[in-house]
């Protein structure tokens, strides 16, 4: 899937940082806990919130 505007932005390290709207656009969750997972996964506990 092409990265589109909005899809990410570059951290203060320059690190890609995926947004919610890309989350939603990819439909599912990696279990990777990213900052901005709209499923509510908890990497920590390995559950969904």
């Amino acid at each position: 899937m092409p990265l589109e505007e909005g899809d990410y932005y570059l951290n203060a390290q320059g690190y890609k940082v995926f947004t919610e709207k890309y989350h939603l656009k990819r439909g599912h969750c990696c279990k990777s806990g990213c900052k901005h997972c709209p499923y509510g996964y908890d990497k920590k506990t390995d559950t969904f919130t």
